[in-house]
């Protein structure tokens, strides 16, 4: 049984009870907080404070698209505020013709760390990583999604952090988790308390 698991969500999973989460073995959750450099997800605020009160450890995610960088990565930092709990990521994927570039990407991870003194995660397929392995983003630690028995690195990675197992409906198996349902379960690299180590680091 794989432990350490961490959901991923955004307003798309629309039926979220954190208490039934946690114990079913849940210990951290990553959420969507922005999309380019206006939208914000509807249920991350409301959702942050409810998984804190769970004393679950809390991520967000930006998702990224083909405008400038550093617009997106203010938007996203203003709209997460006070991250110094806060694991962050910038998610790479196809998003119907508007795909964020490897120089988009790049400034995006520059003014987070600029800003935050931290790298954030980067999150993608090894497929759709391919074209992103510049000396800047394969700094910045792997969560890599792969559906499949086993997770495989991307070009100019040398490891992985976080390896998203499942979308909910393919891959290694629980699919869901209690009070959520069917949703992308991931796992994190060590222990428990190398997770939260590595959380705020």
């Amino acid at each position: 049984m794989i432990k350490n698991v961490i959901v991923d969500l955004s307003h798309w999973n629309q039926s979220v009870d954190f208490k039934l989460a946690k114990e079913d073995g849940i210990v951290g959750v990553i959420h969507k907080a922005t999309q380019g450099k206006n939208y914000i997800d509807p249920e991350y605020a409301k959702r942050r404070k409810a998984a804190e009160e769970e004393d679950l450890v809390w991520g967000a995610y930006h998702f990224g698209t083909g405008e400038d960088g550093k617009d997106q990565a203010d938007h996203f930092l203003e709209t997460v505020g006070d991250s110094s709990k806060v694991l962050l990521a910038l998610d790479i994927e196809e998003n119907s013709g508007n795909n964020i570039t490897p120089k988009q990407a790049e400034d995006f991870v520059e003014k987070v760390h600029e800003v935050t003194e931290r790298l954030p995660l980067i999150y993608g397929s090894p497929y759709f990583l391919k074209d992103f392995a510049t000396p800047i983003l394969t700094k910045c630690p792997l969560w890599v999604a792969r559906w499949l028995v086993r997770p495989i690195l991307p070009k100019g990675w040398k490891d992985w952090t976080l390896w998203q197992y499942t979308d909910g409906q393919i891959g290694l198996k629980p699919h869901s988790v209690e009070g959520i349902g069917r949703c992308d379960r991931n796992k994190f690299k060590g222990t428990l308390k190398k997770l939260k180590k590595f959380w705020i680091s």
